[in-house]
């Protein structure tokens, strides 16, 4: 596979330069969803006020979080917004907005600090932005083994792919014990996908970080192109069908949300999918937007029946009005059937099993 010449070169691993300058492990990502707002309070609360380590968080968001200031009430560390271009500081807790990819980045050509932050409305993954594979797949190309990922409660899938990066790189995967999470699918499915190193209840994870974060990071590999190029998609610093191409085969399928080609890349064990606008799924979150998408449909036909019957039943009564009985007759008959229609439109939306993709974490912190 020859490397595209688009691919930033800020996106590779710090370079380690002998055995005895190797860093610890002072990279931490965490990612959650539903659920996932009492294990992270936990987590930082255990963690002591000289934590040397950087925290990265990502839980899927609405249009507004106070997330932020919840956690901050819970720690000794200073939690604080992410925001593009910070420095990075290690014990301190950074946290993804609304509406941004949460990246790491260490290319000082764009900046004046060698290790930042970067703040991106690059396309979404798995329906969220920000995302947790995202945030997830940048630190391991930035810091390679050096990175610690931590994975707790939600639903669906992201977070998998993040984590075999993480793999990947020589970093350390971590899951919440699916048992102890409230919403244990993403657990679950990245013990399906990666490799993962510990597995630990949310009042267990503190402890073990400060036991990993005294330990020398391993050697980074070379970073593998494909991790590369979609952390520039991402970062929106690459596009088009030449890059998309590098990542996996046409496939059948549509994106759900600009309805283009979808490319499928078998990651591992894991089955995943991106357009060629960059929009990213795994098998998991495709199925739950094609069956979104599907709701969707069905009570727009459910409303375009209704309207339809009512507006013919207006008709009916303007000509029974003038005195043309046998036309309104005619009309109430085609308001019957698409009254009938409706109702097994209705029919069908009352089969359909609630939707568990796109959830509210932030209905934890109300």
């Amino acid at each position: 596979m020859n490397p595209p010449n688009s691919i930033p070169e800020g996106f590779s691993a710090s370079r380690i330069k002998s055995e005895t300058e190797r860093p610890r492990r002072d990279i931490i990502v965490i990612g959650a969803s539903a659920g996932g707002v009492s294990p992270l309070r936990q987590i930082l609360k255990d963690l002591p006020a000289d934590f040397a380590a950087a925290i990265f968080v990502v839980l899927h968001i609405g249009a507004t979080s106070h997330l932020a200031e919840i956690l901050d009430h819970s720690t000794d560390l200073p939690v604080v917004q992410a925001v593009s271009g910070q420095p990075i500081a290690p014990g301190r807790v950074y946290v993804a907005v609304p509406g941004f990819h949460l990246l790491l980045h260490d290319n000082h050509l764009l900046l004046l600090h060698d290790n930042h932050l970067l703040l991106r409305r690059g396309p979404r993954e798995n329906m969220a932005r920000p995302a947790i594979d995202p945030l997830f797949r940048s630190a391991a190309c930035t810091f390679g083994a050096r990175v610690i990922g931590v994975l707790l409660s939600g639903a669906l899938s992201d977070g998998s792919a993040g984590l075999r990066a993480i793999n990947r790189c020589n970093g350390i995967a971590v899951v919440q014990e699916p048992s102890d999470a409230s919403v244990p699918e993403m657990p679950l499915n990245a013990l399906r996908y990666a490799d993962i190193d510990y597995v630990a209840p949310a009042r267990g994870v503190a402890e073990l970080l400060i036991r990993l974060t005294r330990e020398q990071a391993g050697e980074t590999p070379p970073i593998p192109l494909e991790l590369r190029l979609e952390t520039a998609i991402a970062a929106q610093e690459v596009s088009g069908m030449g890059v998309d191409e590098q990542l996996g085969s046409p496939s059948r399928f549509t994106c759900p949300e600009c309805h283009g080609t979808l490319w499928e890349i078998m990651d591992g064990r894991q089955l995943r999918y991106r357009c060629h606008v960059g929009h990213a799924y795994t098998a998991e979150s495709m199925l739950d937007a094609q069956a979104t998408q599907t709701e969707e449909v069905l009570w727009s036909l459910l409303r375009s029946h209704q309207e339809r019957a009512a507006l013919v039943r207006r008709m009916a009564e303007q000509e029974r009005v003038q005195n043309r009985g046998g036309l309104a007759d005619r009309l109430q008959q085609r308001a019957a059937g698409y009254d009938e229609d409706a109702a097994v439109v209705r029919s069908l939306l009352r089969g359909r099993p609630a939707m568990s993709g796109n959830d509210d974490p932030e209905q934890d912190v109300a």
